[in-house]
């Protein structure tokens, strides 16, 4: 082969080894969920990348690893929302081809590009419209041995472990098998990659000894409800009163039974429009099932926000309360984290003015200021306290967290996830949640009204598990935590500054930073 026919072929062989890099990592995602393929996706990725690639190769290899990872890994979205599908997917993707330019080349690279990269995740945590926590490394990890280490370093820890490992061992390290690192004469960074190994070896030790919370010695039965319905509807298509009616009939289907301490049901089965729930007809009928099975049924319910003077009109309230078989609520939490573009519209006044389709969204929801808590007085005169996250909300770690230091004793999930075509993300969510069960040592009860419905006990394992559009109640008997791991007690504070400091580093050990200086002195 000529030298012009080996380059052109490299020139194509490379972005194809980082677009594969990025199929494998959407491949050990949920719903394929084989966690492995995370760690050869990166490494893929990396020998894309090579020693040193010039600025123009960065940004192509790395927008083209994110925008597979993403495209894929993000697929559900195409069936709610064309535009902000390919939207998310290209800026999430310029996201990963910015960090490739802006890591170092050369030795450093072992160290610098995992910081980048997993800077990039750590925005997607917060950034845009409050964040954006979907189709993460994290998630791709909540099935593997590795899941054990949320509950000291979290999700972006986690993330930056599969990048850590991915690009050390074809990176600048002894462990370079010789076929991969025949053209790759660095060899100068070997010690970098044993470090970077042993920081991910110190991590995974760490996580076998640190605190997971402990068991109160309460116990509490929980039934979790899921009135079955046909997956990928709209509000529009299966009118309100129907989801209502199924999960009354679901309720009616329990038995009562001494053990049984409580009810949930998935979030917004309830919908008023002009009313408040509190002395509705509907507040009735919850309340004369709660007083059937002599325990509080929480419910998750929408209102017209001028109705209960909490905004003005045109919004809407999202939130789960306790109802107690007296027929009183007793406590509300009001949903504080919004799915944007599907709870509320943001720039919505710039976004209509150029003429897009905002009106199919035509309320926005109001966002909850309360603690992230709800206190549900059982029917022996105890208390429980429960850590709430409304269906999106269980994305983010920090939101159960703050449930956590309030005092929650178990994490609550009401969610929806009917309007969603496909498993993508309800697969996800269930992941999301065995992440946030080992963060807070907590179990975690997820329940949906077409699926999936299930138990996660704080050691991230699933206890049971519906399946999609089934009419199923799951009863289970779970232990009150309390205490906190590592990650509870530190969140996602001490690890961003930990790795925004190694990729500081490494940029100034290769070079950057210091050419940077020079320029800058007199």
């Amino acid at each position: 082969m000529s030298f012009a026919a080996g380059h052109a072929a490299a020139r194509i062989a490379r972005p194809a080894l980082a677009a594969g890099g990025g199929f494998l990592v959407a491949a050990s995602l949920p719903p394929w969920g084989f966690w492995p393929l995370a760690f050869v996706g990166v490494a893929l990725f990396e020998v894309s990348l090579g020693e040193r690639p010039t600025a123009r190769q960065r940004m192509v290899n790395g927008s083209l690893f994110g925008m597979v990872w993403m495209s894929i890994g993000m697929g559900w979205m195409w069936f709610l929302t064309v535009p902000g599908y390919l939207i998310a997917s290209a800026v999430f993707a310029l996201l990963h081809g910015l960090a490739a330019v802006a890591a170092p080349t050369g030795p450093w690279r072992v160290i610098g590009r995992p910081a980048a990269h997993t800077l990039v995740e750590a925005l997607r945590l917060a950034w845009p419209f409050g964040g954006v926590p979907l189709a993460t490394l994290g998630i791709s990890q909540a099935g593997g041995p590795l899941l054990g280490a949320a509950g000291v370093v979290g999700v972006i820890g986690l993330t930056w472990i599969v990048f850590q490992v991915g690009a050390a061992v074809v990176g600048p390290s002894p462990y370079v098998p010789a076929v991969v690192r025949r053209n790759r004469p660095d060899t100068g960074g070997s010690l970098l990659g044993v470090f970077a190994l042993a920081a991910v070896v110190l991590v995974l030790a760490v996580s076998v000894v640190a605190p997971d919370g402990s068991p109160t010695g309460r116990t509490i039965t929980v039934a979790a409800l899921q009135g079955g319905g046909e997956q990928g509807t709209s509000a529009l298509e299966v009118p309100s009163r129907l989801v209502t009616e199924r999960h009354l009939d679901t309720t009616a289907s329990i038995e009562p039974d001494p053990d049984l301490d409580l009810v949930l049901w998935p979030e917004n089965t309830i919908s008023l429009r002009r009313e408040a729930f509190e002395g509705s007809a509907i507040n009735d009928l919850v309340a004369d099932q709660a007083a059937r099975l002599g325990v509080p049924v929480l419910v998750g319910i929408t209102e017209d926000a001028d109705v209960t003077g909490r905004a003005g009109p045109d919004r809407f309230t999202n939130a789960h309360v306790v109802v107690l078989p007296s027929g009183e609520v007793s406590d509300r939490y009001d949903k504080v984290r919004r799915v944007p573009f599907g709870e509320y519209v943001p720039l919505r006044g710039a976004l209509e003015a150029i003429g897009a389709p905002v009106d199919q969204i035509g309320r926005d929801a109001v966002s909850g200021t309360g603690p992230a808590v709800l206190t549900v007085p059982l029917a022996d005169g105890t208390e429980v306290l429960a850590a709430m996250a409304i269906s999106w909300e269980v994305f983010f770690a920090g939101r159960v967290r703050e449930g956590v230091l309030e005092g929650g004793e178990v994490v609550f999930n009401p969610t929806n996830g009917a309007s969603y075509t496909g498993t993508i993300l309800q697969t996800q969510q269930i992941a999301s949640s065995r992440l946030r069960a080992t963060e807070t040592g907590r179990w975690v009860v997820q329940a949906s009204p077409t699926g999936f419905t299930t138990f996660i006990s704080p050691g991230g394992e699933v206890n049971d598990r519906t399946a999609i559009s089934e009419r199923a109640v799951l009863i289970d008997e779970i232990d009150l935590h309390n205490g906190h791991t590592w990650y509870t007690r530190l969140g996602d504070g001490p690890l961003t500054v930990a790795v925004v400091l190694a990729f500081a580093v490494a940029l100034w050990r290769a070079g950057s930073l210091r050419r940077i200086t020079r320029r800058s002195t007199p």
